[in-house]
């Protein structure tokens, strides 16, 4: 949900998605003199009220909270044009009283006042249900929930239970949902490891509904452990190991619901069933509830029980799916892989160039040169990436092709349009008072996004969202077992994507540029002087305030 409004200058745009409330601000750059930031009041639908809180506060003022400590922001106002809620609730209403604050840090005056509601998306509601786990387990809210404990050493599951954020239990909820004799379950894996939801499996299988499975055997990781526990479990009977053609690996990560043997549903994204992927690294869960595209997955999932050659398939891939002839049209697509040339890579390249205002993309594996020349390119206003790392990963003997890639992404971030963030954690409490993090320890290649999406123009009439198992790479495209959807003019998608992929990239930001700093520089408190200065005229700031406020870039 989006709605925006203005009053005495001050403008507030809010879009709504399931668990994050984005908002946008915008004053005239005439009225900002001693303007010392914005608090805001949020009212839920109870009429509990709360001022939302940052990490930062006045010096002049400064109540000496202990490390990690939170501060309301009518004492310590938000010194940014833009803001979120991260602690909202799914399918609620509310309320958000933006003040623009100036006076003095122990004497703050309301300048101008506006206010918002809206109602956040519930992720079960309408034909497309989105999950995202929390993604974000080096964090301090993680510190201050559990403290220095890796998630199996916090009792009663607790630790599982924030991390996964409720994708778990959708999951759960999709396999135990079915009857026998009514539904049965098609499922392709690459990693099909996490425990508790093969017992589930195991038992839904057991009560008679029809589940059969393909899952990734080509190398020793992940197919022993896959071979392993299907055995253990139970499974082997009903699944077929893909072994064919060891240049590309079986990634998928779907399961097609069927109801009296038509297909209805699909679950599919960029989540391995393992519990690095379910409570680790970021990643979402999409579910399809529509007979079209589930017959299109059911199709495929055919295709891959039959173990075929990299010829055979890619032939059977190309004739289930195809790109689409001119503009994408509105509704949900898909796009399968592997295929037998860069086409469909060529294609989103194509699609990201069309971005009018913004383009918003996620890197788990460095970024193909399609995409470099996208950002380089772009006509769009306003372009965050957010990568694992720099570059992808490189052997040792080929340091000056990662030097060389490494050089590339700097010269793309030295464009004021572009906003690129890494993947990181504190590692240090030096820096103004942080608390230092620590990873899960549930993943080893991947730690911090694992998330492959692509927003197109989110927060217009006409956004697109691309999303699945494919990396934005060569290999995703003509080697791998892959699925893509392509979701056009959803603008109830588009928002949840669109809040997530600014919470994780508002988080792993804000760690990236504590590198740029030295632990003998000084805690940097809350400014009295012109700090908005830099959000206008040709600057990142500018552009993020323009396009969070829906002002013309």
């Amino acid at each position: 949900m989006r709605t925006s409004k203005t009053n005495n200058g001050l403008k507030v745009n809010a879009i709504a998605g399931t668990y994050v409330v984005t908002l946008g601000f915008d004053l005239p750059k005439a009225k900002c003199s001693g303007l010392l930031g914005f608090s805001i009041l949020r009212t839920d639908d109870t009429g509990r009220a709360k001022f939302l809180e940052g990490m930062k506060c006045f010096e002049e003022t400064d109540p000496g909270f202990p490390a990690g400590a939170l501060y309301p922001s009518n004492e310590h106002p938000i010194q940014i044009f833009q803001w979120a809620d991260y602690s909202a609730e799914p399918g609620k209403t509310y309320s958000y009283k933006v003040t623009a604050l100036k006076g003095h840090p122990a004497a703050l005056t309301s300048f101008a006042e506006c206010t918002v509601e809206v109602t956040t998306e519930d992720p079960e509601n309408g034909d497309q249900d989105i999950y995202f786990n929390r993604g974000t387990a080096a964090s301090q809210e993680y510190i201050r929930r559990f403290g220095n404990r890796a998630p199996d050493k916090v009792p009663d599951n607790k630790a599982f239970d924030w991390l996964s954020r409720g994708l778990y239990e959708a999951l759960e909820n999709f396999i135990t949902s079915c009857e026998p004799g009514k539904h049965a379950l098609r499922i392709a894996a690459y990693e099909l490891n996490y425990e508790p939801m093969l017992q589930v499996i195991a038992d839904i299988l057991n009560t008679g509904v029809d589940i059969r499975i393909v899952y990734d055997a080509k190398k020793e990781v992940p197919g022993n452990k896959n071979i392993e526990l299907m055995d253990s479990y139970g499974l082997d009977g009903v699944s077929t190991p893909r072994t064919t053609y060891t240049s590309g690996i079986s990634h998928n990560k779907f399961i097609v619901k069927l109801e009296n043997d038509e297909p209805v549903a699909v679950w599919t994204g960029g989540t391995n069933f393992s519990d690095g992927g379910i409570f680790g690294h970021s990643n979402v869960a999409h579910v399809v509830e529509d007979a079209d595209v589930a017959k299109l997955f059911l199709e495929y999932w055919a295709a891959l029980e039959q173990d075929l050659e990299h010829k055979e398939l890619s032939e059977a891939v190309e004739n289930i799916s195809s790109i689409p002839a001119g503009d994408l049209p509105v509704g949900t697509s898909v796009l399968f892989s592997p295929r037998e040339s860069l086409d469909a890579l060529a294609y989103y390249g194509d699609l990201a160039l069309s971005a009018k205002d913004g383009l918003f993309m996620t890197f788990a594996f460095g970024m193909n040169k399609t995409f470099k020349d996208v950002y380089r390119n772009s006509q769009a206003g306003f372009r965050l990436a957010l990568l694992e790392k720099k570059t992808r990963p490189y052997r040792s003997d080929q340091q000056d092709a990662k030097l060389a890639d490494e050089q590339e992404i700097q010269a793309l971030r030295n464009k004021p349009e572009n906003i690129f963030a890494i993947g990181n954690f504190i590692r240090t409490s030096k820096f103004d008072g942080w608390v230092k993090e620590r990873l899960t320890g549930l993943n080893s290649n991947v730690n911090y996004v694992h998330n492959k999406f692509m927003l197109i123009d989110p927060l217009s009439d006409d956004p697109i969202v691309i999303c699945g198992s494919a990396n934005f790479s060569d290999a995703s495209t003509i080697k791998n077992d892959e699925n893509m959807l392509l979701v056009r003019g959803n603008t109830r998608v588009a928002d949840i994507y669109f809040g997530e992929f600014m919470r994780l990239f508002s988080h792993f930001s804000f760690r990236e540029s504590l590198e740029w700093r030295t632990v003998d520089e000084p805690p940097r408190p809350l400014r009295t002087d012109n700090w908005w200065e830099s959000s206008f005229g040709d600057t990142p700031n500018a552009a993020k305030r323009k396009y969070f406020a829906k002002l013309s870039i």
